[in-house]
């Protein structure tokens, strides 16, 4: 019994061997496919949360979900809308104005923009530039409710 073992054990040997040995020239034409990531807009979680922050008043942290926002999205308009209010009410009207130049590249011109950018003058003092703004805004607004407020107050102070 001893005897076959052996002989078994080298047959099985020399088989791997001959067969490891061997080569396959197939080509494998097995098609896989790969699941394409979902593309999330991550500047639209900040956006939400600058939001947020503008609405309670948080200005400094509504300020840096805008501005990453608009880091993500840089033709995002309302984001460039809230990062220049946001530096309005944190008084750093230079941000604010480069905030407001970029929107207006992003965006045009538009009455909404410009009322901001009015109220933006009345914050900072300069009366008579707020009023041409406003006045510029009211002329192609269809609902004048809020430029007429930002002009009630020019006139009160």
């Amino acid at each position: 019994m001893r005897q076959r073992f052996p002989r078994a054990a080298a047959a099985l040997a020399a088989v791997l061997m001959i067969t490891g040995c061997t080569t396959n020239n197939n080509v494998d034409t097995t098609k896989t496919t790969a699941i394409q990531p979902v593309a999330k807009d991550v500047s639209a979680n900040d956006l939400v949360e600058g939001k947020a922050q503008f609405r309670e008043a948080n200005f400094g942290l509504a300020e840096q979900h805008f501005r990453k926002a608009v880091e993500l999205k840089s033709d995002d308009a309302e984001a460039w809308m809230g990062l220049a209010a946001s530096y309005d009410e944190l008084g750093r009207f230079d941000f604010a104005d480069r905030a407001y130049a970029q929107l207006v590249k992003v965006a045009g011109r538009k009455p909404q923009i410009v009322n901001n950018m009015g109220y933006s003058q009345l914050l900072r003092g300069n009366k008579k530039k707020a009023r041409v703004l406003l006045l510029e805004a009211k002329a192609g607004m269809a609902d004048q409710t809020v430029v007429n407020a930002n002009l009630a107050l020019l006139d009160k102070g």
